[in-house]
């Protein structure tokens, strides 16, 4: 999908359609962005760029706030509208995917017509557009989708692949990130050609044992499948606070907000958390994790509460200056039912839980918070 968080806010608002959108933390705030516009990135911001260096490139920018429920509402519609073409997809991101379409085509020409039809539906069916790339294996496929963004659609041959990519940077090679982009500038392989260049042997003793794997890609060959089961690794919610906190009463009620973003997510995806985690960064960035691993599973946000708050505890953080706060559950795996008949504590809660979220469904995440006080 195109600038997908700031298409789905220039969609719905149309004073904000051409215009540069910045989703994210506020202005002078120190979150980050999450999503830029096409106007937005023009003056050079983009996605995890610090808000307020975001505000310094494009000081005219409109800074939106995340509605991740929008977002993930939009996103399983576009999922829905991919798997009309084919059964096997494998979602990257909330925003992405893979789709194999060998089974369902004869030719190459005839991918080349569903990516035009998947750029159709999607359009008519959403208001928004998608670059797609069409190639014979997924570095390829998703290289490809990047070349002619906005609205883009590009194809990779395999007659064609090596040619196509010699004149790209080497950090266009999937897996090369700042560390191995910079080792290759030093040997003077600025493009994606140099490295076709060298034999593969010499290449091993300038960078090690990824030198195969690296150059393969180079030439544009990849036999990774297209997995259609990608198992979810963890739910997380983290905060940065716009002041550097010592305030025990804010942090732990932003704790709490955290465990009910979290639980709500689990209960939304039908899993459970059998491992919790804490995360803490104090105002010199030191930071630091804690983690426990429950008996059975859990998606009760006040279980998770509870046991992040004996967490946070333990750490004696009174007096200390607080900058981020996370809370996620991890280790996850199908909800277990509650057995106990006579305890009926856990059940009056997940049925009150349920009732929450389908309000905060219909009215928002914040339209319902909890009235009680912190111990």
């Amino acid at each position: 999908m195109d600038a997908f968080f700031a298409s789905v806010e220039q969609r719905d608002n149309p004073a904000l359609r051409g215009k540069p959108v910045i989703v994210g933390a506020g202005p002078h705030e120190r979150g980050v962005v999450s999503a830029a516009s096409y106007e937005a990135r023009k003056f050079g911001v983009h996605s995890a760029m610090p808000s307020r260096t975001a505000y310094r490139l494009c000081p005219r920018g409109i800074f939106v706030r995340p509605n991740m429920r929008k977002y993930g509402d939009v996103s399983r519609q576009v999922m829905t509208i991919l798997e009309t073409f084919t059964p096997i997809i494998e979602p990257v991101s909330v925003d992405e995917a893979f789709l194999d379409v060998t089974g369902v085509v004869k030719q190459f020409d005839e991918a080349v017509e569903i990516a035009r039809r998947v750029k159709t539906k999607i359009r008519d069916e959403t208001g928004l557009t998608a670059s797609v790339g069409v190639a014979p294996n997924k570095f390829l496929a998703k290289l490809a989708s990047d070349l002619k963004k906005p609205d883009g659609l590009a194809v990779i041959t395999e007659a064609d692949k090596a040619w196509v990519l010699a004149p790209l940077p080497v950090s266009k090679i999937w897996g090369v990130g700042k560390v191995t982009e910079k080792r290759f500038l030093e040997l003077g392989l600025r493009t994606i050609g140099d490295i076709q260049r060298v034999a593969v042997d010499e290449l091993r003793d300038m960078i090690g044992n990824a030198a195969g794997h690296l150059q393969a890609l180079a030439f544009g060959e990849d036999d990774r499948a297209v997995e259609t089961e990608r198992e979810m690794k963890s739910i997380s919610s983290e905060h940065t606070f716009g002041e550097d906190t010592v305030d025990l009463v804010q942090i732990k009620r932003c704790l709490l907000e955290q465990c009910e973003e979290v639980g709500g997510r689990l209960r939304a995806e039908h899993v459970a958390a059998r491992t919790v985690q804490l995360k803490l960064r104090y105002a010199d960035f030191t930071t630091l994790t804690r983690r426990k691993t429950l008996l059975v599973p859990t998606q009760d946000e006040m279980m998770l509460y509870d046991i992040v708050a004996r967490m946070l505890a333990m750490e004696r953080i009174e007096g200390k200056r607080i900058r981020l706060i996370g809370v996620s559950g991890s280790n996850l795996a199908p909800p277990e039912i509650q057995v106990d008949l006579f305890d009926r504590t856990v059940q009056k809660r997940a049925r009150l839980a349920k009732a929450v979220d389908g309000l905060r469904a219909k009215l928002g995440q914040k339209s319902i918070r909890r009235g009680s006080s912190l111990s």
